[in-house]
């Protein structure tokens, strides 16, 4: 069981960014799914996470910014980004509970600069 992230590169301020990160392996259950991120120098952050059933959660910095959705057929979880800002720069990191236990992705490197 493992999760494929893509999606991330450099935009401009003001750009959008769609990340996608896609379960594969045998899954026979699936909860949670979200996106973290760390910048240099700081700690690992939540920044949504949205429940099977489709209830969303946002860090208060990307509220109105970012939109995350998932498709439970397909096992995967994305993450719209749009009205970037430098500050969002960062490695993405998606997670999803599967099997009863978590699991990460690899991250994806997104860089906002001008």
């Amino acid at each position: 069981v493992q999760l494929q992230a893509s999606g991330g590169g450099l935009v401009q301020p003001g750009g959008s960014l769609r990340l996608s990160c896609t379960a594969s392996g045998r899954i026979f259950s699936i909860d949670n799914m979200g996106w973290y991120r760390q910048a240099p120098g700081k700690q690992r952050e939540l920044v949504a996470d949205i429940t099977r059933g489709g209830r969303t959660n946002y860090v208060d910095s990307v509220k109105g910014r970012f939109t995350i959705s998932r498709d439970n057929a397909k096992y995967t979880v994305s993450l719209q980004m749009n009205s970037l800002k430098p500050e969002d720069t960062a490695v993405y990191y998606c997670s999803a509970a599967l099997n009863y236990r978590g699991y990460w992705g690899q991250g994806t490197q997104v860089t906002v600069s001008s």
